[in-house]
């Protein structure tokens, strides 16, 4: 089924059948309950305390993470350095926590970004089918590369470094949330209660509105949950192997790879970001069983 030209306003049915009109409970409402106990309630929890001491980072630290501090080369962890010094006698606590900064510079820029253009993508996609034909090529095209491979290859071509990280990870949310959109659209819009509409002149940017986003708001908010996780992975994976942020910048993934040949004399070195990035990735997934779960009830 083709969805109709807009037409006026006027024409628009004032009281077509909603998602949102059949006593379910809001999306928001829905997510409120799922995070309040249980799953939900752990993973926010984990996903908050991060959180926290990444922001809170210039009063947690006693270093600056850049300090090299005179006669302290790979002292193992005591009540000075909680979590022991690296090989040129910086406070690897003091590394981490803002290392965590940088993480949620990524989290809170690169994930959302993706996820905006790849539903803006996929709703557009769902209007004809020569824009689906184009959509699903570009998505195909973005899928084929493995998200360490398309890295590699845009640190060829503009070097790592954050930007590059960011970029990785907008890029490979693009189809993912593109197809999500596109679902959404095509399975709404053959509705009875949609056909309704467009049979007394409502126009596809209104079905779009009213309809489609309604329906699109849960399946997306658990996407993102589980995105934000492979995030976190990913930006480790970058820096781990030497794509994404540099030293003597402090990453989560940059610590651990200067961390593997040092196991001997600081394991803390290796297990204070291994711990930090399980906490990030075990608290998303967390909170996206807990919204899928309600989801499923309420469905």
């Amino acid at each position: 089924m083709t969805l109709v030209e807009e037409t006026p306003l006027a024409a628009q049915p004032a009281t077509a059948p909603d998602v949102r009109d059949v006593g379910v409970p809001a999306p928001r409402a829905r997510w409120f309950t799922a995070l309040r106990h249980g799953r939900g309630l752990a993973g926010a929890l984990l996903v908050g305390v991060v959180l926290l001491a990444g922001l809170a980072a210039p009063l947690l630290a006693k270093y600056p993470p850049l300090e090299q501090i005179p006669g302290a080369n790979l002292v193992p962890p005591d009540a000075a350095h909680w979590l022991g010094t690296d090989e040129v006698n910086r406070d690897v606590l003091s590394r981490v926590l803002f290392g965590i900064r940088a993480d949620l510079l990524v989290l809170v820029t690169a994930v959302p970004l993706g996820a905006l253009v790849g539903a803006l993508a996929g709703l557009l996609s769902s209007l004809s089918a020569a824009t689906d034909v184009v959509a699903q090529r570009v998505f195909d095209l973005l899928l084929a590369f493995p998200v360490l491979i398309l890295g590699i290859a845009l640190a060829a071509v503009v070097g790592p470094g954050l930007t590059t990280v960011g970029l990785v990870i907008t890029l490979a949310e693009i189809p993912v949330f593109g197809r999500l959109l596109r679902g959404a659209a095509l399975r709404v819009r053959e509705m009875p209660y949609v056909e309704a509409a467009t049979v007394v002149g409502a126009g596809r940017w209104w079905v779009l509105r009213r309809h489609v986003l309604p329906n699109a708001v849960e399946p997306a908010g658990v996407q993102l949950a589980v995105s934000l996780s492979v995030a976190v992975f990913v930006e480790g994976a970058m820096s781990f192997i030497g794509i994404g942020i540099r030293p003597p910048d402090p990453s989560l993934g940059s610590i651990i790879a200067d961390s593997v040949s040092k196991l001997d004399a600081n394991p803390a070195m290796a297990l204070g970001p291994l711990a930090v990035v399980v906490a990030l990735v075990l608290g998303f997934l967390l909170v996206a069983q807990a919204l899928a779960a309600g989801r499923r009830v309420a469905g």
